[in-house]
């Protein structure tokens, strides 16, 4: 990138990567990807085919095909992402060499350099490309997903001879043979999920349409490819490859050493699910014929990512290692590019591990209670789309619940196209190569925090029109599941919800017992009165004539309402050694050998494969792959734990936070990239030594893929993002409630200083200084009212332009 465009070396926004390494190279490819909301592109080489190493793939936001299976003779029906037509198909080679560039094994790579411009969206490779006759080629390639454009990606590829000359041959291809292979254990499953349905040509440019085998949904990609010398268009009339599913233009021009050969390639792609689009094919050809040259779109798109960067504003200084920024910034930079405003109408929710590979087959789980609190205080446009994403889905929630025989709402475990339960009900343990029952359907507390994610977006908007016209609708039916669920046991007197799994996904089931699922999980208990209070508060949001038309329309009556108030004030929850139990039973399972299992394995993240392999069960255990008890301290300040424990009935003294911390926090092998977030936030206020720890842990869990591989699969959005949030909230104590701005910094000795911007209930430009002695608040001017800003005990107004300093 010419001009003040390009990074400075060693810049904290440059993710970069020397050399080339087969066996990481699908780590780099997830890393790398470059999206915009609307798709993400892998970051493979053009050259390259999926081939065990390399893994070129192209994700649509929400777009998802179904496809059955047979397992050990049983009927699997699974619903994937697809694996879009590959746009990015480019090489070259010498007119007399053997093979094209990536398939001649004789060819090889010289040197390379990956670099991921983080502050404008740009991937560049710079190579050196040797042949059978050492014949040198200089390549540099740059990539983008336009975030101008959401249907248009480009790459500029310069080839420059360095010590030949002669005819120089280029094919640009566009390949709908692609298939779902990036996750070894589905391997075993129908990956197919594309089908050719037309193809052709002009002058220069490519068209490919494709139809899923399993859905309605058509995809088109048409492509243009220009090559230019010195600026200027080379005339040369392409030959065309007509393989079915696999069309390709071939150019041939002079080379001369010295003197490069640019060629762009700009593409597009469109679904028939697209809004605004009656036919993709022909809006695709459009698209990509009046788009401009690559300057003009690089130009557009860095000032669009420009434009984004001023929402994530985050400041931090870190006073001993560079590469947490990096991290930091490479976070954001996912985290913005998964869901954009370009995904807003396109009906998609907040996938676990981006649209960046095939990892839980691109489905919805829980981890938008992760992103969301980063989201609302920069794009709570963007959290408002996700929450409509769960809205839509609220008859199929309805109806999951009237099939397990209760009311209300109960929001599936994996979600994708419709709605409908996603989970597997079985799954592979490939240190046994054993197909398992999969019982993780069971965790229905997914609903109670979509309920939860509802009410922390209208905490933080003030967004009455959402919560008149979808979020109360979904808080009332979560609320009148979770109270149709819970069962009166009169010798405890005390409601029970039973057989269900909580957020540890370990214990499914007790080991002295024939059915699945355990009882009374804290987390979901305590989370579960919660919501039925906030529904009662929802009510009382409402303006009158909507609370009566909602009542009315669901037919939610007195008696209801006062069961809420009687189930929230009276379910069980366990304790037992003086902290609250993870379920019922929890106290009766056996130590593990914690000393003997780390020295057998030095990592034991997945504790459950580990056991399962020798013929045991993690249910025998108290072990937790990730935070379940301790999620509580995460979502809400532990003052308001104690509250919601004693108002059901339960002694909550202030030490009880730190004995359950310490109680869980050595019986975790943190099996979830998201258990280091929740660890490093509720250590904040108490061991800030060892929340950083845990924090920089979570920095580099897709950096350093310490899942062990999962990477390459996609990155871990709600991870991520939750690394940010650390940032955003937890270390400056930030928090939305009551109407106020609340304000409570606790910095750790590694961070001297932190500047975060948001944006609070219409108030764009809210900008948050934390220092070791100050804590200021600014309000950019604008005609927006004052805001009231708390912190510790005191409230003060801010009004537009001005600020206020707290001492701290």
């Amino acid at each position: 990138m010419s001009g003040p465009l390009r990074p400075p070396p060693q810049d904290p926004w440059v993710l970069t990567f020397q050399g080339f390494d087969a066996e990481d190279e699908g780590r780099r490819e997830a890393l790398c990807a470059v999206g915009n909301g609307y798709l993400v592109t892998r970051g493979a080489a053009p050259e390259s085919r999926a081939d065990g190493v390399h893994y070129p793939g192209t994700y649509l936001a929400g777009r998802y095909d179904r496809a059955v299976s047979t397992i050990d003779g049983h009927r699997v029906e699974n619903e994937d992402l697809i694996n879009c037509p590959n746009w990015l198909p480019l090489t070259f080679r010498a007119a007399d060499a053997q093979a094209w560039f990536g398939e001649d094994p004789t060819t090889r790579v010289v040197s390379q350099r990956l670099e991921l411009d983080l502050r404008f969206g740009v991937l560049t490779r710079d190579a050196l490309i040797a042949d059978a006759a050492d014949r040198r080629t200089r390549l540099v390639q740059r990539r983008i997903a336009s975030l101008a454009d959401p249907h248009i990606v480009a790459l500029e590829t310069v080839l420059t001879p360095e010590n030949w000359s002669g005819l120089l041959h280029v094919s640009s291809a566009l390949d709908g043979t692609v298939t779902n292979t990036g996750v070894a254990r589905y391997r075993s499953l129908v990956g197919r999920h594309l089908t050719p349905a037309g193809q052709g040509h002009d002058a220069e440019t490519l068209w490919l349409r494709v139809r899923a085998t399993g859905s309605p949904l058509q995809i088109a990609v048409a492509s243009r490819t220009r090559l230019l010398r010195d600026g200027a268009a080379i005339e040369v009339e392409p030959a065309f490859e007509t393989q079915t599913g696999r069309p390709a233009q071939v150019f041939t021009v002079d080379a001369v050493a010295g003197r490069p050969v640019t060629v762009e390639k700009t593409a597009s792609l469109y679904t028939s699910r697209d809004p605004a689009v009656d036919d993709p094919q022909p809006a695709a050809v459009r698209a990509v014929s009046r788009a401009g040259p690559f300057a003009a779109l690089l130009r557009a798109h860095a000032t669009r990512w420009a434009q984004l960067w001023r929402r994530f504003r985050t400041e931090a200084q870190f006073t001993d290692r560079a590469g947490e920024t990096n991290a930091v910034h490479l976070h954001l930079f996912h985290t913005a590019q998964t869901y954009s405003e370009h995904t807003v109408d396109l009906d998609a929710g907040m996938p676990a591990r981006g649209w960046h590979g095939e990892g839980y087959r691109g489905h919805i789980f829980w981890d938008e209670l992760f992103v969301l609190r980063t989201l609302n205080l920069r794009v709570p446009e963007i959290s408002r789309a996700v929450l409509r994403y769960r809205h839509r889905r609220l008859d199929a929630a309805r109806q999951a619940a009237l099939d397990v025989g209760r009311r209300g709402a109960m929001y599936p475990w994996q979600s994708a196209s419709d709605g409908t339960e996603q989970a597997p009900r079985t799954h592979l343990n490939p240190m046994s190569g054993r197909w398992l029952p999969d019982r993780t359907h069971l965790q229905r507390h997914v609903g109670l925090a979509v309920a939860y994610n509802t009410w922390q977006y209208y905490q933080a908007t003030g967004d009455l029109d959402f919560l008149n016209t979808a979020g109360a609708e979904m808080m009332l039916e979560i609320a009148r599941f979770w109270a149709d669920t819970a069962c009166y046991d009169p010798t405890m007197e005390r409601y029970r919800i039973r057989g269900v799994m909580g957020p540890d996904e370990y214990h499914d089931a007790y080991p002295w017992a024939d059915r699945p699922g355990i009882d009374d999980n804290t987390y979901t208990n305590v989370l579960a009165s919660w919501v039925l209070a906030r529904a009662l508060d929802t009510l009382d949001a409402l303006p009158g004539y909507r609370r009566e038309e909602l009542i009315e329309r669901l037919d939610v009556d007195p008696e209801e309402r006062d069961r809420w108030r009687t189930v929230a004030r009276r379910l069980h929850v366990p304790f037992h050694d003086g902290v609250p139990s993870q379920f019922a039973g929890y106290e009766r399972l056996a130590e593990l050998n914690w000393e003997q299992y780390r020295r057998r394995y030095p990592n034991n993240r997945r504790l459950d494969r580990i056991l399962e392999a020798e013929g045991d069960s993690v249910n025998r255990y108290k072990a937790s792959k990730q935070a379940d008890v301790l999620m509580l301290y995460y979502l809400f300040p532990a003052r308001e734990i104690r509250d919601l424990l004693r108002r059901l009935g339960y002694p909550a003294g202030h030490e009880l936070a730190q004995r359950t911390v310490d109680y869980y926090r050595t019986r975790t092998v943190h099996g979830s990239t998201l258990s280091s977030v929740v660890h490093a936030w509720v250590l904040a206020r108490t061991d800030r030594r060892r929340s950083w720890r845990y924090f920089r842990d979570a920095l580099g869990g897709d950096v350093l893929d310490v899942q062990g591989g999962t990477t390459a699969e996609g990155i871990h959005l709600g991870a991520m993002a939750g690394t940010v949030d650390l940032l955003q909230r937890c270390y400056t104590g930030l928090d939305t409630r009551g109407d106020v701005l609340w304000l409570d910094p606790r910095l750790p000795a590694r961070l001297g200083h932190l500047q975060v911007e948001l944006c609070y209930r219409g108030h764009w430009g809210v900008v948050v200084t934390v220092g070791r002695r100050t804590a200021t608040v600014s309000l950019r001017p604008g005609r927006q009212g004052s805001i009231p800003v708390g912190f510790r005990s005191s409230v003060v107004e801010i009004p537009p332009g001005g600020s206020h300093t707290f001492t701290l």
